[in-house]
């Protein structure tokens, strides 16, 4: 387990990094809905790996807050900016309320109720599903980007999340570059998740 930086350390990377409060804020939103996506995902493949993730994203969520609250009274010189960031700051404390909400929910599945035939049930019965796999060696895949894929045109699949070896990006972008024995979280309809398994295992060798 990381050891926790302190609110002097936390400041200190602040000023340091020269992070704007809306370049927090942005980090906070992305965060927040990629926990949310891995949390519903962590419920649906009943995966405690990815429950045990969401949490760790929770503390990271805590330092965003703090770096917001800290990036606040840096930029307050007056009581008409102090009474502008109380807005914002609200902003950031929802998001941080989506956080916790996210951790909430793959508590079910760290307390190994994960399985409940009822939760599976309403799930599966919801309009997108979630998908996990592996990109094979012999997959087209290898090599290429997300965007070079396009895989919500192609398969109508959303991936939110690549674990690479132990790192996961989330969220990824465009430009994110696949390897064999990616792992990958995908979200989408139910149809698309043939066409996304046969790219992924090296069934189907082209694109359309």
């Amino acid at each position: 387990m990381e050891e926790v930086e302190t609110i002097e350390e936390i400041s200190d990377e602040v000023v340091e990094e020269k992070k704007t409060l809306k370049d927090i804020l942005v980090e906070m939103k992305d965060l927040s809905e990629a926990m949310t996506d891995l949390a519903y995902s962590s419920v649906l493949l009943n995966s405690r790996e990815i429950a045990e993730e969401v949490v760790e994203m929770e503390d990271e969520m805590d330092k965003l807050r703090i770096e917001a609250e800290i990036k606040a009274m840096l930029s307050s010189r007056n009581q008409d900016d102090a009474e502008d960031l109380v807005g914002i700051l609200h902003v950031a404390n929802a998001a941080e309320n989506i956080a916790d909400a996210a951790s909430s929910i793959v508590d079910v599945v760290l307390r190994g109720e994960g399985e409940h035939p009822i939760l599976q049930g309403m799930l599966s019965e919801a309009e997108e599903t979630i998908v996990k796999l592996v990109v094979k060696p012999e997959s087209i895949m290898v090599g290429k980007t997300l965007g070079d894929l396009r895989l919500s045109t192609e398969t109508g699949m959303f991936v939110i999340a690549v674990k690479c070896g132990k790192k996961w990006s989330y969220r990824p972008k465009k430009t994110k570059q696949l390897r064999a024995g990616d792992l990958l979280i995908a979200v989408g309809g139910k149809d698309g998740v043939k066409a996304l398994r046969d790219l992924a295992s090296g069934a189907v060798k082209t694109l359309d």
